[in-house]
């Protein structure tokens, strides 16, 4: 049976939204991509998704059977994630009202992120409709890495949504390990689903231009970050690995904005940090990019670094990789999925940035090593397609529907 009509819901945060600022991250991305994927597979999905802003409009057709639905549900401002369990009546109840004011209906639900997840769990029972949930981030495995939330809210939340949801996609094995030892989740009921990436936009392409594109020096060793500035994304070692080059031809770019409760500090503390280790001249700050931008950086990159403290999977990484460009990551979550280590770049297993400083000169100083990283990360980079990802959501979610039939009847 087919999927006619998806409701995605991605309550904090609006694929529209900018990623790399606030909390839009690789998360929205995600949506985004998913969604008009889906819908040019031939399921029409709409994004539920909260109202922030006076001027948004109700309802944004981003193509044929892809809309972003806008839904009054608290304030409209951003609200601090430790708020965010505070909205998920007010949003299951916006859900309700739109759909009764639409005469409409869904087929399935799928939820994205924990609040989301919980959002889903009440419409699933109201709507009688099975959910699919995306938690993107694990809370206990947060914890185990030094940055978790609050373990008596959200890791509370994501085991009643483990114990609710009809199917669990999970971007990679490690994540459906961690959804089994962490949260006793039936492994049956978790499928793995690898994100993709646009290749009409992250493609290799020429270093030179990209770099006059973005007034850079040609001759310059370039390192790039791209990421949310919050001590997760771990921007600090990157920094780090740049001072203990001691290379005064090298520079490194930070892509991104302050994220979170924390993130305007964690911005003064890198700035800090630069000033202490004596690379001011040598490092640039770089506001939030338009998504397809992002591809100029990675062209003109000799190297993006991904030191993460956790990471689900790591869309940068692969973006990066698609642009050919080698990738030095954090041996951690889904990074071992997208980097194959001498491969197509290099995993990183300690916590110091000596231990990123290595590989990166290893990369900057051996041109026909980087040529050959860069050619099989873009090889390896092919495999990953958001059709593959949408045909194969397309198929589960059409086989949970007749299960759903099947046990209802």
């Amino acid at each position: 049976m087919s999927v006619r009509r998806l409701a995605m819901l991605s309550v904090h945060t609006s694929p529209l939204a900018q990623p790399g600022a606030g909390d839009g991250g690789g998360m929205n991305v995600y949506v985004r991509a998913l969604g008009a994927a889906l819908a040019r597979a031939g399921v029409a999905c709409d994004v539920l998704t909260r109202a922030e802003h006076a001027e948004q409009p109700p309802v944004v057709v981003l193509e044929p059977g892809f809309r972003v639905i806008h839904l009054a549900a608290g304030p409209r401002a951003p609200v601090p994630k430790h708020a965010l369990p505070e909205l998920v009546d007010p949003f299951a109840d916006a859900a309700l009202e739109h759909l009764d004011r639409c005469g409409g209906t869904y087929d399935l639900l799928h939820g994205n992120y924990w609040i989301s997840g919980a959002v889903g769990h009440r419409l699933k029972h109201e709507l009688d409709l099975p959910l699919v949930t995306t938690f993107h981030t694990l809370d206990r495995v947060k914890a185990d890495a030094g940055v978790g939330d609050d373990p008596e809210v959200r890791a509370r939340v994501e085991s009643d949504v483990v114990r609710c949801a009809d199917l669990m996609v999970a971007s990679t094995g490690e994540e459906r390990e961690q959804l089994v030892s962490l949260y006793d989740a039936d492994r049956e009921r978790i499928e793995i689903v690898p994100p993709g990436v646009d290749h009409r936009v992250f493609a290799p392409g020429d270093k030179s231009a990209a770099r006059a594109a973005l007034g850079l020096d040609a001759s310059a060793r370039l390192l790039l970050f791209v990421g949310r500035i919050q001590p997760l994304k771990g921007a600090d070692l990157a920094i780090g690995a740049l001072a203990d080059l001691a290379d005064p031809g090298a520079v490194l770019l930070i892509v991104g904005g302050p994220s979170g409760t924390d993130g305007e500090a964690e911005l003064a503390r890198l700035h800090r940090l630069v000033d202490d280790l004596g690379v001011a001249d040598q490092v640039r700050f770089v506001p939030p990019q338009p998504h397809a931008a992002l591809a100029t950086y990675y062209q003109a990159a000799d190297v993006c670094l991904v030191p993460s403290r956790t990471e689900s999977f790591g869309l940068v990484a692969l973006e990066a990789a698609a642009c050919g460009t080698p990738v030095v990551a954090a041996a951690v979550g889904g990074l071992p999925s997208v980097v194959g280590d001498g491969d197509t770049g290099f995993l990183v297993d300690g916590r110091s940035a000596l231990d990123y400083a290595g590989p990166v000169a290893l990369v900057l100083s051996d041109p026909d090593l980087a040529a050959e990283l860069g050619r099989n990360a873009a090889a390896r980079a092919a495999g990953f397609t958001w059709s593959i990802a949408a045909a194969r959501l397309r198929r589960l979610y059409g086989d949970l529907v007749v299960r759903t039939l099947v046990q209802c009847s």
